[in-house]
């Protein structure tokens, strides 16, 4: 397992300022989305990160250029000949769930190694592995844990059997009758792992509370111990485009209520141990080892030297990719450890760049999604706190374009490659 830690925010300061980037100056490209590519057999020296919210789906539907433009990135036998891996904030999901969608929707073979799900980095904290984790989120949250090597967990609703005076927000579950087979006994917690946001959030909130509330005893009294819990949480996305016409909260905004609450209560700081997903530089380093990967799995043997990331959201996909790109610039290549202690708390000394030889990454922002040019959102600060303040050229993306077919159109005309 590797030593790498991944963002790390431990400790009694927690917030934290962000680098200064370098990006290239945003121009807005004019190609049309409906104008094809011709295919050729040149050998690419890029990588691609598609986000996938907004930018090939909206909800449940794919949006009209997307199927078009991953034919560009196939050859006749469906086989990729540009390494590819598809980068969601979504945790609701296994990989190979979300890969079975992605083949489903682009009609092209998309294998779950080229999936990065908010969660997918967690597998690196090994420290918690054998400890009983508290998880939250949507979906087959216990298979996903599993899956990443976390065998001891309880879910909230794990907590709700056990403890139902505690969950009583809802008028009608405090006249219920006692549940008729036994409550389940609960460990306590040693962890808290966010994976997406929940359904009930009133429950999860208040229940999450308890727990860092009793240092994970809910038998015990509230102490409110400081530091609280370990606490791993994945996607910080604010808000994300589904089908409606606008913008839907994230965990983002969950995050945000739970920071709110537990500062009111205790009058201190939420401290995240972790925070991954975009736009965290790990989830883009992990990333960028699945480019690797892919590309040596599609027979190229030079190394990918440059990364693109299209997304929707300029608070989440440029401004991670951003981040990425200073991350890389200011420390891969440096040859002092002293140097390599590391921005935003990764811990750098130990990290294994072999393999990893990307050394320009360029952020590509689409209108299909969150992102609306007309509404001024680029002024706000809707990145997570532990980012805030902000650079507005962290915010800034190398190219803008209008869809997803037209993002692959321009990046082989600047790569020369067809």
């Amino acid at each position: 397992m590797s030593s790498l830690r991944g963002l790390i925010l431990g400790g009694k300061q927690a917030r934290i300022r962000p680098l200064l980037v370098k990006v290239i100056p945003s121009h807005l490209t004019r190609r049309n989305c409906s104008q094809r590519t011709k295919k050729s057999s040149n050998s690419p020296d890029f990588g691609l990160l598609f986000d996938i919210d907004g930018v090939i789906i909206r909800g449940q539907r794919i949006l009209p250029s997307a199927p078009e433009a991953f034919t560009l990135l196939v050859d006749d036998n469906g086989k990729f000949r540009v390494p590819t891996v598809f980068v969601t904030n979504a945790g609701n999901a296994l990989r190979s769930q979300k890969a079975e969608q992605l083949s489903k929707w682009l009609r092209i073979q998309v294998h779950e190694d080229q999936v990065v799900m908010a969660h997918s980095p967690l597998k690196m904290f090994d420290q918690y592995l054998n400890k009983e984790v508290l998880i939250s989120g949507q979906g087959p949250t216990t298979e996903i844990a599993h899956n990443l090597g976390f065998l001891n967990t309880t879910t909230v609703d794990d907590l709700c059997l056990a403890f139902p005076l505690l969950d009583c927000v809802d008028h009608k579950k405090r006249s219920a009758k006692p549940p008729s087979t036994p409550a389940p006994k609960i460990p306590k917690i040693d962890a808290v792992m966010l994976f997406g946001e929940p359904v009930r959030w009133e429950t999860s909130l208040q229940l999450l509370l308890d727990v860092l509330m009793t240092d994970g005893d809910l038998m015990g009294a509230p102490t409110a111990p400081y530091p609280h819990l370990p606490i791993l949480a994945c996607n910080m996305d604010l808000q994300w485009m589904a089908e409606a016409h606008m913008p839907r909260f994230g965990h983002g905004a969950f995050l945000l209520c739970l920071e709110a609450l537990y500062k009111k209560v205790t009058g201190k700081d939420l401290i995240y141990t972790a925070l991954v997903g975009k736009p965290s530089e790990i989830t883009y380093y992990h990333a960028e080892t699945m480019v690797q990967h892919h590309a040596r799995s599609i027979g190229i043997t030079h190394p990918i030297t440059k990364l693109y990331a299209i997304g929707d959201n300029v608070h989440t996909d440029i401004f991670g990719m951003n981040l990425y790109s200073e991350y890389v610039r200011r420390h891969r290549h440096s040859k002092s450890q002293v140097a390599m202690q590391g921005a935003r708390g990764l811990d750098l000394s130990t990290q294994d760049f072999r393999g990893l030889t990307a050394d320009q990454c360029y952020s590509v922002l689409v209108r299909t999604g969150v992102y609306n040019e007309e509404n001024g959102e680029q002024l706000l600060e809707h990145s997570p706190r532990d980012f805030l303040p902000i650079e507005a050229k962290l915010q800034e993306p190398s190219l803008t374009v209008k869809c997803v077919l037209e993002a692959i159109q321009t990046i082989y005309q600047r790569e020369k490659f067809s």
